[in-house]
């Protein structure tokens, strides 16, 4: 008796091709960042500091005086998260927190000299770090542009959505 043909399987979802984990934008920024904060913990090692702590500092250093508030929306942090780190910071005797004159339910953020010096210290870092990621200057810049844009993109879709 002859063989009859196995049924020709439905086409495939061309869409499921996007579901492989390799093809998703959320794993290579995840695991870039992942990849990205190993390559900074020896680095800030030396300064005695974590990377997110590193972030903070970033920040006041380019602007002092900061409120938690304005240091939360810089970072894209809650003040639930971003209260301990700053705590640990002033223990580690790096900032200071305080109340602002003006409005007691503000609390600022200041540099302590100890937290300025740490500037310098950190000045190789980037070069460090750009080495790390074998990338030229320029697609450092253009890598860090492009992602600035998407992540105000993506921020301005989950507002909408919201």
């Amino acid at each position: 008796m002859p063989r009859s043909k196995p049924p020709t399987p439905p086409a495939a979802d061309p869409r499921a091709e996007w579901l492989q984990l390799d093809r998703q934008l959320c794993f290579a920024l995840y695991s870039s960042s992942l990849a990205m904060t190993r390559i900074y913990k020896p680095l800030l090692a030396p300064l005695g500091i974590t990377y997110p702590q590193y972030l903070v500092l970033l920040v006041l250093w380019e602007a002092d005086g900061l409120s938690v508030s304005q240091l939360g929306q810089r970072l894209s942090l809650d003040s639930g998260t971003l209260t301990p780190l700053l705590k640990r910071l002033e223990a580690l005797g790096h900032i200071e927190r305080r109340r602002a004159s003006d409005d007691e339910r503000r609390v600022d953020i200041y540099l302590q000299p100890q937290g300025r010096q740490l500037r310098e210290q950190a000045l190789d870092i980037p070069s460090q770090l750009a080495c790390a990621s074998a990338c030229e200057l320029d697609e450092v810049i253009t890598l860090t542009q492009r992602l600035t844009q998407l992540r105000q993109q993506l921020h301005q879709a989950a507002d909408a959505a919201a």
